[in-house]
């Protein structure tokens, strides 16, 4: 609840801010502020479209969705990361042509503008920064850039103000962009393996399976598979090889162990002998190969 009212309050903000931006960027004939606010009512845009995904992802399961909606916080964050990602490529565009060819511009104007920038969108990325999803941690590199940006701004505003060298404004912004692109191709790769099922980072199944195969009774465990819905929710099935009459109690433990590693979700099997499947088996995996082999 708390991620969906900061989402909103800096939605609000940036939407307050943006407008504001852009009278001031006609007013200052700057073109560095008449361009970041167009970057800034796309993310505008982008942080409604995540706080609307962050309030879908917080639905139940239903028949249709029986994981529930959490990965709808995760499509927030994709969506706000490739926004991000084209808005750093054209602040980088944009900069190399104003290296090639400065413009004047009202830097009186542009000091004041940017201290106000500055304040304002330090509230957004303070109120955003605390966030366990995704999509909350885009929005929150979104503020962070903006902050980043006003503060380069100031300080070129008065650098050039008292130096005359017009080519700072845009050697800034560009490291700016560099930043902000390299964080989000970080987030882009996180959410990319949360699509692709890849086992969560802070999770290695050989040690997983040492330590389960540890517990009292269980003679072995395979057909481990580890993944993450949203990140911090993780899910696991297993089969579990084991003679013993509690399974009650060996199930507990399992469970227990899981925990340990964020998975709140998992799906046990058991079996009194050795698993018939062949990719459990090794031996019997080896045995369909050379069958196979010989056949042709």
């Amino acid at each position: 609840m708390k991620t969906e009212k900061n989402i909103l309050f800096a939605f609000i903000l940036n939407l307050v801010f943006s407008i504001f931006e852009f009278f001031g960027g006609i007013f200052t004939n700057s073109v560095a502020i008449l361009s970041d606010s167009i970057h800034d009512i796309g993310d505008t845009l982008s942080i409604g479209i995540s706080f609307f995904l962050e309030k879908k992802s917080k639905k139940k399961p239903d028949n249709n969705y029986t994981y529930g909606y959490i990965r709808y916080s995760v499509l927030g964050g994709l969506i706000t990361s490739v926004i991000l990602l084209v808005g750093s490529i054209l602040v980088i565009y944009n900069a190399i042509g104003r290296i090639i060819d400065p413009v004047e511009v009202n830097y009186k104007m542009m000091i004041l503008f940017a201290i106000i920038g500055v304040v304002m969108n330090f509230i957004a990325a303070y109120l955003t920064r605390k966030g366990n999803s995704i999509n909350q941690k885009s929005v929150n590199l979104h503020m962070l850039e903006d902050v980043l940006g006003w503060i380069v701004v100031l300080i070129g505003a008065i650098t050039i103000n008292f130096t005359n060298i017009k080519i700072i404004d845009p050697i800034m912004s560009i490291g700016i962009a560099l930043f902000i692109l390299i964080n989000t191709l970080k987030n882009l790769k996180q959410i990319l393996d949360l699509f692709l099922e890849k086992i969560p980072q802070n999770i290695n199944i050989e040690k997983l399976k040492k330590n389960l195969q540890e517990i009292d009774g269980i003679n072995d465990i395979h057909h481990i598979h580890i993944w993450s819905i949203d990140g911090y929710n993780n899910y696991a099935t297993m089969h579990i090889v084991t003679k013993s009459d509690n399974i009650k109690k060996i199930k507990e433990e399992i469970r227990e162990e899981l925990a340990k590693y964020g998975i709140c979700h998992a799906i046990l099997e058991t079996e009194n002998e050795v698993c018939e499947d062949v990719e459990c088996n090794p031996n019997l995996y080896i045995e369909e190969k050379h069958r196979h082999r010989h056949h042709h």
